[in-house]
């Protein structure tokens, strides 16, 4: 059920077109990453539902993140992304 909610990536945000080719292309890997992070975050939603605090969250989801290569708080983030749909989850992140 969380994942019929959450299945859907969040809409981009509107840009004015941007005369730096340099930029859009910046924007679109950006926009690439915050769609991955959010198939992350679905994942992670599945292992550790939305419902969860989120020391009770790191508990069920530190042996997955261990076994995907990823840090805790990369899936923590992804998670809050998920069920959020707000980048601003994602400043101050490398993913």
């Amino acid at each position: 059920m969380v994942r019929q909610a959450v299945r859907t990536a969040p809409p981009l945000p509107s840009a004015e077109p941007l005369t730096n080719p340099a930029l859009g292309a910046l924007r679109t890997v950006f926009n690439d990453l915050a769609a991955t992070v959010h198939a992350l975050g679905e994942l992670m939603l599945d292992v550790a539902p939305a419902y969860l605090s989120d020391t009770d969250a790191a508990d069920v989801l530190a042996p997955l993140c261990e076994a995907i290569g990823k840090d805790l708080e990369a899936g923590l983030v992804a998670r809050h992304y998920a069920f959020s749909g707000d980048r601003r989850t994602l400043h101050g992140t490398i993913l």
